[in-house]
């Protein structure tokens, strides 16, 4: 993968063949984590429909483990594409309002704790969704907060 980093293996949510999803390394909060594409492509717009559909039910996923692990109420969804690699970064909000979060100054971590909840908030969330047709999911009228 171009210049993305490897997540140490104790802050790895999920794992398939497809993407991957961690907590950040450099964490703008508590809980931030990515969702990584893992074959290289550069831009979302590359993705096949089935991919993208894939790729957003796992972000949906990973939004609702940490709404719900993490007791919040809003999460944010960040698309940067600097890197030239599918991903996202999924930004737990506490107690600011707007885009104040984005002048965090990301810091290293090596406090991956919070992971083993996550996880298994995450496997209970995949299980709502994977067991529902496309269908379903799109005629739901808020399928993610099943969890």
């Amino acid at each position: 993968m171009p210049s993305l980093p490897i997540p140490p293996q104790e802050a790895i949510l999920f794992d398939d063949e497809r993407l991957y999803v961690c907590l950040a390394s450099f964490p703008l909060t508590r809980g931030h984590s990515v969702v990584v594409w893992k074959k290289e492509v550069p831009d979302l717009h590359l993705l096949s429909h089935e991919e993208y559909e894939y790729l957003m039910d796992i972000v949906g996923v990973t939004r609702d483990a940490l709404l719900k692990c993490l007791n919040i109420e809003k999460v944010y969804l960040m698309y940067m594409d600097e890197a030239k690699q599918v991903h996202w970064h999924l930004v737990p909000r506490y107690n600011e309002k707007g885009a104040n979060i984005l002048m965090h100054e990301p810091r290293e971590t090596h406090d991956f704790s919070l992971a083993d909840s996550l996880t298994r908030t995450f496997h209970i969330a995949s299980n709502n969704v994977f067991t529902s047709t496309p269908a379903q999911r799109r005629t739901a009228t808020n399928p993610r907060h099943s969890i």
